[in-house]
């Protein structure tokens, strides 16, 4: 299958799980969750589903279990919709790039805040 209809239909699993998360799963343990992206393989039988959540570790492991619980939900909903040939096994993922973002943004302020003491100390 060509690399541009892999994104494609990527980008259509992407956006059916985030409705099916919003609209259709009533599991209590699964938090905001955002569909980050999600990696088909070649042969779109292997959907790795990247999500972030922000909040506590408990809201992820929760969050985890319930994504875990509602994969064949998921996909059965998603053979429904999309109509593929082969309706791809789901592997939910953590993204973790919001996490490193913030981590890194307040690394950064850091540094900064740092060198605005550094310039008082030599101005003084």
């Amino acid at each position: 299958m060509g690399q541009e209809r892999v994104q494609r239909v990527a980008g259509e699993i992407q956006k059916e799980i985030g409705v099916i998360l919003r609209d259709e799963v009533n599991d209590p343990r699964i938090g905001f969750v955002t569909i980050a992206s999600v990696d088909l393989s070649r042969d779109c039988r292997v959907a790795k589903v990247y999500f972030s959540l922000l909040g506590s570790e408990k809201q992820l492991r929760d969050t985890q279990v319930g994504l875990g619980r509602s994969k064949g939900f998921i996909r059965r909903l998603l053979a429904q919709r999309l109509k593929l040939r082969y309706t791809p096994e789901i592997i939910f993922k953590l993204d973790k790039s919001a996490e490193y973002s913030i981590h890194i943004s307040a690394v950064l302020d850091k540094i900064k805040d740092k060198g605005k003491t550094d310039e008082r100390k030599k101005g003084n």
